[in-house]
């Protein structure tokens, strides 16, 4: 049986940290993306924070962001301060690196999408950018309804719409505004 003396600590505990928190003047306050939109306070936050994704054991996405706010109530997190997601196959070989401003993730279906001055550069040499991305986790593909600029090996390419693979292999552009050979 445990002796009054081992269980002290316990007991004084909760009583310090009510003591540090009342003499504290700081409070709380949500992120910078979630002032004025009635969100309220998050349910946890971060700063400079880099989380790892799996699926099945193995690394699928590394993501790294100056601030992370996490909404348990409302199932999702948003980021901001400048993210990069670093993207992974299902063999756990890089195959792109992402980067943008503020982002949000779906916490239920794991969906990812990413907002102002998002740009993705893939392993194979290709470079995306657009000012809205959006990652589906079921369907391992990336879309956006926003305009696009396409720069790769043999090509550069501008146009309002995409779907693609998330190495950037394989995609179309829906609406082809300009198209060029690459200079190379």
């Amino acid at each position: 049986m445990p002796k009054l003396k081992d269980l002290l600590p316990l007991f004084l505990l909760p009583g310090l940290w009510w003591m540090l928190s009342s003499c504290s003047e700081e409070k709380v306050r949500p992120s910078v993306s979630a002032v004025g939109s009635g969100l309220g306070t998050p349910s946890q936050e971060s700063w400079n924070a880099t989380i790892t994704f799996t699926d099945s054991g193995k690394t699928t996405a590394i993501l790294h962001a100056g601030h992370i706010a996490m909404f348990n109530d409302q199932r999702f997190t948003i980021l901001d301060s400048t993210i990069i997601v670093d993207f992974y196959d299902q063999n756990e070989r890089h195959t792109s690196v992402l980067t943008a401003k503020k982002g949000r993730v779906n916490d239920l279906t794991h969906d990812f999408e990413a907002h102002e001055n998002v740009v993705v550069v893939s392993d194979s040499g290709t470079t995306l950018k657009t000012e809205d991305l959006y990652w589906s986790n079921a369907a391992q593909r990336v879309t956006t309804p926003a305009f696009v600029d396409i720069l790769s090996p043999t090509e550069h390419i501008e146009g309002r719409g995409l779907e693609s693979d998330q190495g950037l292999k394989h995609y179309t552009i829906f609406k082809v505004t300009g198209q060029s050979k690459a200079n190379g």
